[in-house]
C-alpha cells in the first residue's frame, strides 16, 4: 500500500515511545474494569406494589399520576420493592422515584406521558443544558435517592412530536410557527444564560411556565446506585436519560428511539462510575454525550464526569456516536469505549470531543477501541476546541484535551453514496496547547473525501493506520 505523509508545522511531536504508551493504555483498561466491577448494583426486597391496586387504570386516557406516585411512596416506606406497571397503556404526568424502589414496566405495558406542561409541576431542581435551574419536572425524576431502578421490557412513551414539546425548540422543522413562543425568547435560554453569568442564586432561577425549557425524559440528581435496564424509550421532549451529580449508574439493554430536537440518548453529567452496555441509540442528537456543567455552573462545583465504560452498544442516527461535551466546564476523565457499532447515513461523527474557550474544562484520558463504523457524514474522529465559537465568541477559559488513545477502529464508506468529509479532523487552538498526547493506532478508514484536517495538535502519534488504502505517516 502507498503511504501518505503529514508535514505540518502546526503539528508537534514528542519523543515518547509508542510502546511505553501502549503499556499505559492497557493498565488504564484494567483499572476501569476493576472500578466497574465494584459498582454497587441496586437490590430490592421481594415485595410488589401493583399500580392498579392504587387506582391506576389502563385505558390510555385516565391520568394516573397520583396512583403511580402513591404506589412508589408506599413501596419506599415499606422498605422497598417493586412497583409494577402491568399490561396495558397507562397515562401519567411526572413520576418521582424514591429510595429502594424498582419501577418495573411489564413487557406488554406502556407508560405514556402527558403532553400537558401543568402535569410536570411543581418545579424541581435540575440542570438544563448544563445550567442549574428550577424547571418542569422531568417525566421520571429523583433527587437525593439511593438504590433505585427502572426495569422491564415495556415501553416509556414521552409523546414528543411536532404538536407537543418539540415546537418549543423554535425551529419550524419541529413544528414551531413564527410568532409562537419558544426557548429562544428572552425568558428562555437567554434568561438562563443571564442567571449563570450573573451567578444568580439557585432559588431565584425559577423557569417552568412561560419559559419554554422542555423537560428531560429521565433525570436523576444527587442519586446513588441507579439502574435502568431492558425497556424501550421513545419520543422524548428533550434529552432522554440524564443523570446529574450521581454515582454508580448502570444502563443496560435499553433501546432509545427518539428523533426529536436535542434528543441526546444518554447524558451523564458530573457523574462517577457509570456503565453503559448492550444498548441501542437512535437519536435526534448525540447518542451518548458526557457532560459536567456549563460555564460557571460547571466550574464552581468543579465535579467532572469520570470513570465511564461504554461497551457492546449500537449507535444509529445522531450528531455523534460517542461525544464529550459541549457542556463540559468541569472536565471529564477516564472515559472508555469498546466493542461498539456505529452506522447511519444520518450519523454525523463516530467519536467527537467538543468544547470552546467559554466552556473550558480538561478532558484527560479518553480510550476507544474495537469500534466498527459504517457511514458517517463529517468525520470518523473529531476534536473541536472552537465549537460554536461563531455565536459565543472567544472566552477566557481555554479547554484542554489530552491523553486520547484510539485503536482498532474500522470505517468503510467506499460503497456508500455519501462519504465522510474527513477521516481525522483534529483542531486545537493556536498558541494554547489545547490538544496534546493523541495516540491513534491500527485504524482503517476507507471511502473518505479527505484524509485529515489537523491543526494545533501537540504530540500526535499515528501508527499502522490506513486511510483510503494509504498508510498515514508523520514527518
Amino acid at each position: 500500500m502507498k503511504s501518505v505523509k503529514f508535514i505540518l508545522a502546526i503539528v508537534l511531536f514528542s519523543s515518547l515511545s509508542w510502546s511505553a504508551n501502549a503499556i499505559q493504555d492497557e493498565k488504564k483498561w484494567a483499572e476501569i474494569y476493576e472500578i466497574i466491577d465494584n459498582i454497587k448494583e441496586p437490590v430490592f426486597p421481594d415485595k410488589t406494589f401493583n399500580i392498579e391496586e392504587f387506582g391506576a387504570k389502563a385505558d390510555g386516557t385516565t391520568l394516573n399520576t397520583d396512583a403511580i406516585n402513591n404506589a412508589i411512596i408506599a413501596c419506599s416506606k415499606a422498605g422497598g420493592g417493586t412497583v409494577l406497571v402491568p399490561k396495558g397503556t397507562f397515562l401519567t404526568g411526572a413520576v418521582h422515584l424514591k429510595n429502594d424502589v424498582n419501577l418495573h414496566i411489564s413487557e406488554d405495558a406502556t407508560l405514556k406521558f402527558s403532553t400537558n406542561p401543568k402535569d410536570y409541576l411543581p418545579l424541581v431542581h435540575t440542570r438544563w443544558e448544563g445550567n442549574d435551574v428550577f424547571n418542569y419536572s422531568p417525566l421520571i425524576y429523583a433527587n437525593g435517592q439511593n438504590n433505585i431502578a427502572i426495569t422491564g421490557k415495556g415501553t416509556l412513551d414521552g409523546q414528543g412530536s411536532k404538536d407537543a414539546w418539540w415546537p418549543w425548540k423554535g425551529i419550524d422543522a419541529y413544528g414551531w410557527v413564527k410568532g409562537t413562543p419558544s426557548q429562544l425568547d428572552k425568558t428562555g435560554r437567554p434568561l438562563l444564560d443571564k442567571w449563570e453569568s450573573e451567578e444568580a442564586p439557585l432559588f431565584e432561577r425559577q423557569a417552568g411556565e412561560g419559559h419554554y425549557l422542555r423537560p428531560q425524559f429521565i433525570s436523576f440528581i444527587h442519586c446513588t446506585s441507579v439502574k435502568m435496564e431492558d425497556f424501550k424509550i421513545t419520543r422524548s421532549p428533550f434529552w432522554v436519560i440524564h443523570p446529574i451529580l450521581s454515582k454508580d449508574v448502570i444502563i443496560r439493554g435499553v433501546h432509545i428511539e427518539s428523533l426529536g430536537p436535542n434528543s441526546d440518548g444518554f447524558d451523564p453529567e458530573s457523574c462517577k462510575n457509570v456503565l453503559v452496555e448492550n444498548c441501542i441509540f437512535d437519536t435526534g442528537d448525540d447518542c451518548i454525550a458526557l457532560k459536567s456543567g456549563r460555564n460557571k455552573d460547571g466550574r464552581k462545583p468543579n465535579v467532572p464526569c469520570q470513570n465511564v465504560l461504554v461497551r457492546n452498544c449500537k449507535m444509529i442516527e445522531g450528531h455523534g456516536g460517542i461525544v464529550l461535551g459541549s457542556e463540559i466546564s468541569a472536565g471529564c476523565r477516564n472515559i472508555f469505549i469498546e466493542n461498539c457499532e456505529m452506522s447511519s447515513p444520518d450519523l454525523d461523527r463516530a467519536i467527537r470531543i467538543k468544547t470552546n474557550s467559554h466552556r473550558g474544562g480538561v478532558t484527560d484520558g479518553f480510550y476507544a477501541r474495537n469500534i466498527s463504523v459504517g457511514q458517517v457524514k463529517d468525520a470518523v474522529v473529531r476534536i473541536n476546541c472552537s465549537y460554536d465559537i461563531t455565536s459565543e465568541g472567544q472566552g477566557e477559559y481555554y479547554p484542554m484535551v489530552r491523553n486520547v488513545y484510539i485503536s482498532n477502529i474500522t470505517a468503510d464508506m467506499s460503497k456508500s453514496e455519501r462519504k465522510a468529509k474527513y477521516g481525522l479532523r483534529l483542531e486545537g487552538i493556536e498558541g494554547a496547547n489545547a490538544v496534546e498526547n493523541i495516540f491513534i493506532s491500527d485504524c482503517k478508514f476507507d471511502g473518505v473525501e479527505k484524509v485529515s484536517q489537523i491543526s494545533d495538535v501537540k504530540n500526535l502519534h499515528i501508527e499502522e493506520t490506513y486511510i483510503n488504502g494509504e498508510k498515514v505517516e508523520l514527518n
